[in-house]
């Protein structure tokens, strides 16, 4: 079969196949089923974490650049999201680590490898740092949660489950994406309801709570690699106290950086991509870190 070409600019359904196509399906053991990866590119391993009710179509607009920069590219969809059987043993952050573990080391052996986690995903990360630090180059968190034991205001968001599929639905989930995901209103594309839709409607973790404490400032002190923060400025869990986000990362002895990227909510990566994949793509550049 002739190479599936991999489509740079994500902003479609038909963007969103094209990409999936070019991507390489693996399958590694997770609860009664499987863990499901997908990878692209060659090169330097990243590995991407997607938020919670999420899978790796929360990268959907970041991985063409990652590959073009000379990566390869491994998203999953973490147990219990997406594609991916549910781990047998809990439904938090703290069960996820050692499935992706087993999983990475399945199809990669021990080589170390730069993380990338978003929302859910970067608590998770952060865990897998720390219970198995010669994975882990550098951290990048995006947008994480549990970096303070003060609770944030409740949102204003309104249950799907209950409304037909269809437009009625898809104006719900429109409607939650601009309390949490997304800062600007035109941000919210026909693309950006279809993910999240799709996502939503097939989390099976939905009794996750760690991300409400400060679990993941408390494990900050304790990693060993490099962390760093890329963060939308109006990022709603942290909105009008961007404050923690600074205190909480300079507890990493290993030292990073933190960049606020200008009018981008919580889904930096898709709100603002050009602006995230140049700053992503720099934080993982040897050059710059060696």
């Amino acid at each position: 079969m002739p190479e599936v070409e991999l489509p740079l600019h994500v902003r479609t359904l038909t963007d969103l196949q094209a990409l999936q196509a070019a991507s390489t399906v693996l399958h590694t053991p997770c609860g009664d089923g499987t863990l499901v990866w997908h990878a692209w590119g060659s090169g330097p391993p990243v590995v991407l974490l997607h938020g919670g009710a999420g899978s790796w179509t929360h990268w959907a607009r970041n991985i063409g650049a990652l590959v073009q920069a000379g990566h390869r590219v491994l998203a999953a969809d973490m147990p219990g999201f997406g594609d991916s059987a549910e781990p047998r043993d809990g439904h938090d952050a703290d069960v996820l680590p050692h499935w992706l573990e087993q999983g990475l080391q399945a199809l990669i052996g021990d080589a170390p490898v730069d993380l990338v986690g978003f929302s859910f995903g970067g608590l998770v990360a952060g865990l897998w740092a720390q219970a198995h630090p010669a994975r882990v180059r550098r951290l990048v968190l995006v947008g994480a949660p549990a970096l303070s034991e003060a609770p944030m205001a409740p949102l204003p968001l309104r249950a799907w489950d209950t409304a037909p599929a269809g437009e009625r639905r898809d104006a719900l989930h429109s409607h939650n994406l601009g309390v949490l995901m997304l800062s600007r209103a035109e941000a919210i594309d026909a693309l950006a309801v279809a993910l999240h839709g799709a996502n939503i409607e097939r989390d099976r973790m939905r009794r996750r709570r760690l991300m409400r404490t400060d679990l993941l400032r408390r494990t900050l002190p304790h990693l060993q690699c490099p962390v760093h923060g890329l963060w939308g400025d109006d990022d709603v869990l942290y909105r009008g106290r961007l404050q923690v986000v600074r205190e909480a990362l300079a507890l990493a002895p290993a030292g990073g950086t933190l960049q606020f990227i200008a009018g981008a909510g919580h889904w930096v990566a898709y709100e603002a991509a050009d602006a995230f994949n140049a700053a992503l793509v720099a934080l993982l550049d040897d050059a710059a870190w060696t």
